[in-house]
């Protein structure tokens, strides 16, 4: 029975991602009496046996980099996308898919929840162009500055190397400049002496014009890196509209992060337009292709 190319690709994905995911269990007890794990052929040699998979990788390596290695034909828009999956019912099969894309369609990072960081610095350990990007205070930003900054440097400790904090969201509508800023320095301190860069999630969509004007000051005083507007929790996205006041606030030397919304190549492109460095987004494999003028079907 022939196969078609498209056939072939989904089999070689489907694949890639079981082992990714072997590759990050580790191995079950050795069967009794010959210690080979893989003495069985019901499928538990892949789920089980992470010395056998990494031999099966080994063996194939070339036709697996081949589809990984894939670049698309529009880089650049790829490159300013954060991958992202924060669900709170995510699961490792789901999380292993999505730094499986991130490497195929060279994403700037996956952006997970702090539980997944490990995984996910483990499934992308032989690649250099993919950041492991996670979130902190996430999603309410109304821990303590002392909470933050130690569930940022466990964060770094696993593996992470980008860091999106959600401000403290309650003290900047109280006008409590000083917490505010503590709360955004201590991380920005903590993401910075651990080599990591820090995002911080305005939430744009509960504050006024004034209130993101004096966030985006307060974290520009602080050293963020980035401003970002929105958590995708929260009652609203991006606009262009916030993400260019933000812009004009930060000036040139700072990134600013649109997230929330973005779900088509048009949507990324106007917040590129209007200001923003970076696209935070979990339709980003629906954009790339957009971009490459691929069909997307159904997706979303």
């Amino acid at each position: 029975m022939e196969i078609t190319e498209a056939q072939l690709e989904t089999l070689v994905e489907e694949i890639t991602r079981q082992v990714l995911v072997a590759l990050n269990t580790e191995a079950a007890p050795a069967a009794a009496g010959n210690g080979d794990c893989c003495n069985h052929d019901d499928g538990r040699c892949v789920r089980d046996c992470a010395p056998r998979v990494k031999a099966v990788v080994k063996a194939g390596a070339s036709r697996v980099t081949s589809t990984l290695g894939m670049i698309p034909s529009d880089l650049a828009i790829a490159r300013t996308i954060d991958h992202t999956l924060l669900k709170p019912n995510a699961t490792a099969e789901q999380i292993a898919q999505l730094c499986y894309e991130a490497r195929k369609y060279h994403f700037a990072s996956v952006c997970v929840n702090p539980s997944y960081v490990k995984l996910c610095a483990q499934l992308l350990r032989d690649t250099d162009d993919v950041a492991v990007c996670t979130v902190i205070g996430f999603p309410l930003g109304a821990t303590t500055p002392e909470v933050k900054a130690y569930e940022t440097s466990k964060a770094i400790g696993d593996g992470a190397t980008e860091i999106d904090m959600v401000i403290n969201v309650g003290a900047l509508k109280s006008k409590d400049w000083d917490l505010v800023f503590e709360d955004v320095s201590r991380v920005v301190a903590t993401s910075h002496a651990g080599g990591a860069l820090c995002k911080v999630i305005l939430e744009t969509a509960l504050l006024t014009d004034d209130e993101i004007v004096a966030a985006s000051e307060i974290c520009k005083q602080a050293g963020a890196d980035f401003v970002k507007t929105s958590t995708g929790f929260g009652p609203g996205g991006a606009t262009v509209e916030d993400v260019a006041l933000m812009r004009r606030v930060v000036g040139p030397s700072m990134g600013v992060k649109a997230s929330g919304g973005v779900r088509t190549l048009e949507d990324a492109q106007k917040m590129i337009e209007a200001g923003a460095t970076r696209i935070g987004a979990s339709a980003g494999v629906r954009i790339v292709k957009e971009a490459r003028g691929e069909s997307v079907g159904g997706e979303k």
